[in-house]
């Protein structure tokens, strides 16, 4: 199995072999269930798909607890595919954990999560613009604004791509090769170098 789905439970910090402070994260990393098997003759590819997080029948649509019953599972609230060649080794139901995926030859791992939606932001902030001339020169009121658009002549159009002001974070972000500095198998906890995308306890997918 390539990675587990999980939960960021916040950040820390520990103390390297050097002494020094090293800021990293918590990460509860499954028990994660199989829910699904995607293969090349049925669906056109190969993947797994997994259930982590429990949930009530009252939370979960009717076409879900059809899906989880045929499974063999109680509801789970997230469900994430991923590509895998299993060659039919693996069943619906199988559970996996903390210490099945990340054992001591897992080193670095890829996350991924959702940032954390900042609104509608300006280009400053959102683009690390410097602002338009400076304190004093006669500058009034355009200190933080975006300044040229682009040539006034031809095109006579805002060309794609230009950065302005806009909605910023709420993305899909992968941050990979973080180092993993501690596995706590007993409590399905994961301790990497470093921060993932996303607040805490939102969900984020680990990859081996």
């Amino acid at each position: 199995m390539p990675g587990l789905i999980g939960k960021k439970i916040g950040m820390t910090s520990v103390f390297g072999a050097d002494g020094k402070n090293i800021p990293c994260t918590v990460i509860e990393a499954g028990p994660c269930v199989v829910t699904q098997l995607r293969t090349l003759e049925k669906d056109g590819y190969e993947a797994v798909q997994l259930a982590y997080g429990e949930t009530t029948e009252k939370h979960t649509s009717a076409p879900l607890m059809g899906h989880f019953k045929k499974a063999g599972v109680t509801p789970k609230r997230k469900l994430v595919e991923f590509k895998a060649d299993f060659e039919g080794e693996l069943a619906l139901g199988t559970t996996f954990t903390v210490a099945d995926i990340f054992t001591e030859d897992v080193k670095y791992v890829d996350v991924i999560g959702t940032s954390k939606g900042k609104g509608f932001q300006g280009v400053v902030h959102r683009h690390h613009f410097a602002g338009v001339g400076g304190q004093t020169h006669g500058q009034h009121n355009r200190l933080r604004h975006p300044g040229s658009m682009g040539a006034s002549s031809w095109p006579s159009r805002v060309l794609p791509g230009m950065r302005m002001a806009g909605h910023m974070g709420n993305e899909r972000v992968k941050v990979e090769n973080l180092e993993v500095l501690k596995v706590l198998p007993e409590n399905n906890l994961l301790v990497v170098k470093g921060s993932v995308p996303g607040a805490k306890g939102s969900y984020v997918i680990v990859e081996a």
